[in-house]
């Protein structure tokens, strides 16, 4: 974990955040104890939301609020954090389960992803938000902002449903399935209570893009 730090220009008073940023479900219950990397995920997925916000706010000052919110979907969607763990070489010190040690699960971009927003969440925990967003930074700043970010189907939708304070978005779970190194997701998205989409993808992320997307050709959206 010494070389991991050194990669990463933070060094961990409390070393145990940094293993459980590392460990994947796969190597939890294979173990049969310890605590996976899930929950750590879905702190770091905030921070670095409110982070690459206030950064491009910042930035990008002549941009009005939708292209903002598009530029931001873009830095922080599985892609672009796939892009940065490789950087750094983050799956080498993933601690994963043999099934998904032998089938590519170092290399695969939505492990990789997740296991990005635990580390982030990790050097929150451990030394405060500044650490955090300055871990970040060095990602953000080396990005090129001239560049037409990728198609983002939840904020589209999300910009078209709000126009109406009245309505709301949900998106559901409806089930999980296959094996651990080649899960199957699939995610409905509801208004109020009507299913308006459907989709399916290899990390909750993809199906709910797809769902999103689903919804957009329903209601006639041209874009996508």
């Amino acid at each position: 974990m010494k070389k991991l730090q050194d990669a990463i220009g933070y060094h961990f008073q409390d070393e145990a955040l940094l293993k459980n940023a590392m460990t994947h479900s796969s190597y939890a219950n294979e173990k049969g104890s310890g605590q996976s990397n899930e929950r750590l995920e879905f702190l770091g997925d905030s921070v670095l939301g409110f982070v690459t916000a206030d950064y491009l706010y910042h930035k990008m000052k002549d941009e009005p609020e939708g292209e903002l919110t598009k530029r931001r979907a873009a830095e922080v969607c599985e892609k672009s954090l796939h892009k940065f763990a490789l950087s750094i070489s983050l799956g080498d010190y993933l601690l994963l389960g043999k099934g998904e040690q032998h089938t590519g699960g170092r290399e695969r971009p939505s492990i990789l992803a997740d296991a990005f927003e635990s580390l982030i969440a990790a050097i929150y925990l451990d030394g405060g938000i500044e650490p955090a967003r300055a871990f970040i930074l060095r990602f953000l700043r080396d990005e090129d902002f001239s560049a037409e970010p990728v198609t983002d189907y939840k904020t589209m939708l999300q910009e078209i449903i709000q126009k109406n304070p009245e309505e709301h978005l949900d998106y559901v779970l409806v089930s999980e399935s296959g094996p651990a190194h080649d899960r199957r997701f699939e995610v409905e998205v509801h208004l109020n209570s009507n299913v308006i989409g459907k989709g399916l993808g290899k990390s909750k992320k993809k199906a709910e893009q797809q769902a999103a997307k689903e919804a957009l050709k329903l209601m006639g959206i041209q874009e996508v």
